[in-house]
């Protein structure tokens, strides 16, 4: 029997309403910020038979799109080796270990088992951002690690929750090796509710219309979802593409590392080598491989957001060349880093690949970093310690259409900066500004976006900052004559003295006092086209609203700007615009 396109269609909407509501009830009840408000989670739907994405809900975060199918995978091989218990209905599992289809240890998985009729039908699984699960800094983000252990507690696929009953001592040897454990528990309620409510909304969709159905639409979104990605493949031209990106350096050995990737069309099918890559680093900016597919593969869902997120869209694409370098991390290679980083110089390397192929559909660089900030102490008022973890937006790339978006989330993800007025009633901190990172927008044609601006203050007590950011040597790329984006800057004051990291935005354990401030800006995103072509106009607007001076339109975009209100000099912009 086939199906008719409405019901197709519909069922398709069903199963991505599922997860949609999965991921509403894991924010509404987590008790962290960073998933509460920040939305750093993802729910999906996998396959029973292989773990392949069914369906992900939108507000997702897109690192998790290849992540989460390759954990489940992985859990469902392990099951069947014998190497993890067996499920029975009602389990959850919880695993955070990065080499079995992971991101970094703060990413911790749960994975339920829908069953049906006495049978798995498929898994329910969700990934929250815990803001600490111990390691030797507040946070996990250790920027100097060397070795896993030291950036948490690693945990195997283990049953949690075993026939609906949490396991309590799991969750004292849990409790035990992280901090503000006393809070982490809510986290774990409402990651496990999301799953609950997964599967009553899949069971209501199943009763009305049908195991046999829904596995048949399942098979089918899942074909068409290859076909719909071979057909846009197809488009691009025949031919090989070449780009390199940078990591400002690894947090232990002060020097870049590369990412080098060729890109090769054959056919209706594409194909990725990261042959010559650096080498994995001692530092904690290695990636592991389920993070650098899934990397690979939402720099694609960017290019080509028409395809619907199911396994069958990651089946015309192959990433080759990984195998001893960064991008392919070991045990025990630290990795904290890769998620939030990494992940995004991946992606920033498929974009610039593929800009002259599709400059319709290919931005300059973003931002490209999280913004990774952790700051842990002890609150005298409260009487109690504290994590607070705070990510931050930057500026996206420009495109053939219009300037990049600022302050926008990164690459990675739909994880927004948890609002100002939360993180200082949960944390003591004060905020001295929150604003745009001016200047920082890649001169072109179309300029990028402007990066954020923040100053932190500890308002009592004691605690260290630790960071690790990216982009702080190297500005997010330009692309067709555009300029880089503005880099990653970070100060920290101590006792009115300003400290500069080493690394530049990575460091780790700085101690901070009450009057201490830590001030960050993010990086601007890429130009994209000759800054000299932006129309004088715009310029002026620009420096209107104090996003660029003066003098930057003059060095940047050839536009000479006098008078009181400032107006465009069209006789010098012409023949300063015509000399260059």
């Amino acid at each position: 029997m086939s199906l008719d396109p409405v019901t197709l269609s519909v069922i398709q909407a069903g199963l991505q309403q599922v997860c949609d509501e999965m991921d509403l009830s894991f924010s509404r009840a987590a008790f962290s910020p960073v998933i509460a408000e920040a939305n750093d989670r993802s729910d999906g739907i996998y396959a029973a038979e292989d773990g392949a994405l069914i369906a992900q809900g939108v507000g997702g975060l897109p690192v998790f799109v290849g992540t989460m199918q390759y954990s489940t995978r992985t859990l469902i091989s392990m099951i069947a080796q014998g190497k993890a218990a067996g499920p029975q209905p009602d389990d959850i599992y919880i695993v955070n270990d990065p080499y079995l289809g992971g991101t970094h240890l703060m990413d911790v998985r749960f994975a339920r088992p829908f069953y049906r009729n006495g049978a798995i039908f498929c898994w329910l699984s969700n990934t929250g951002h815990w803001p600490d699960t111990g390691g030797v800094v507040p946070g996990g983000f250790s920027a100097s690690a060397t070795a896993v252990e030291q950036e948490g507690l690693r945990l195997p696929p283990v049953r949690l929750f075993k026939q609906g009953r949490l396991d309590p001592e799991i969750m004292a040897i849990i409790s035990s090796n992280i901090r503000v454990a006393d809070q982490r528990i809510g986290d774990v309620k409402a990651q496990a509710a999301a799953l609950l409510v997964g599967e009553d909304r899949l069971n209501a969709l199943l009763d009305r219309y049908g195991d046999d159905t829904v596995t048949q639409a399942i098979a089918e979104l899942r074909r068409r979802a290859a076909i719909q990605m071979r057909a846009f493949i197809a488009k691009i031209p025949e031919g090989t593409y070449r780009s390199t990106a940078w990591i400002d350096s690894d947090g232990v050995v002060n020097e870049p590392l590369a990412i080098h990737l060729t890109v090769t069309r054959d056919g209706d099918e594409l194909r990725f080598d990261f042959s010559g890559s650096s080498p994995p680093c001692a530092g904690p900016m290695n990636s592991v491989l389920a993070t650098t597919l899934s990397s690979v593969y939402l720099a694609m869902r960017h290019i080509f957001p028409e395809v619907p997120m199911s396994a069958g869209a990651f089946e015309p694409l192959h990433v080759t060349g990984v195998e001893g370098t960064f991008l392919d991390a070991r045990y025990p290679r630290p990795v904290s880093g890769c998620a939030a980083e990494v992940s995004q110089r991946i992606a920033e390397a498929v974009f610039a690949a593929l800009v002259t192929a599709l400059p319709d559909r290919v931005t300059a660089a973003p931002a490209g970093t999280s913004g990774n900030f952790a700051l842990g102490g002890y609150d005298p008022e409260r009487d109690r310690d504290f994590v607070m973890y705070q990510i931050s937006g930057g500026g996206y790339g420009g495109n053939a259409d219009h300037d990049g978006l600022s302050n926008g989330c990164s690459t990675i993800g739909i994880s927004k900066a948890p609002p100002v007025e939360i993180m200082e009633q949960a944390f003591p901190v004060l905020y001295h500004h929150y604003a745009l990172h001016e200047g920082s927008g890649g001169a072109g044609l179309h300029r990028g976006g402007f990066g954020l601006d923040y100053m932190v203050e500890l308002r009592r007590g004691a605690a260290t900052a630790s960071f690790v950011m990216d982009h702080g040597r190297f500005g997010p790329q330009g692309v067709m004559g555009g300029a880089e984006g503005g880099v990653n800057q970070v100060i920290v004051w101590q006792a009115g003295n300003p400290h500069t990291p080493a690394h530049l935005s990575k460091e780790q354990d700085i101690p901070l006092a009450p009057g201490d401030r830590v001030h960050v800006r993010t990086p601007g995103g890429g130009g994209y086209g000759d800054p000299f072509q932006r129309p004088p106009d715009a310029v002026l607007c620009d420096v209107q609203l104090d996003r660029y001076t003066p003098q930057q339109a003059s060095d940047l975009f050839g536009v000479v700007l006098t008078g009181d209100p400032l107006q465009v000099d069209s006789a010098a912009t012409h023949s300063l615009r015509s000399r260059d």
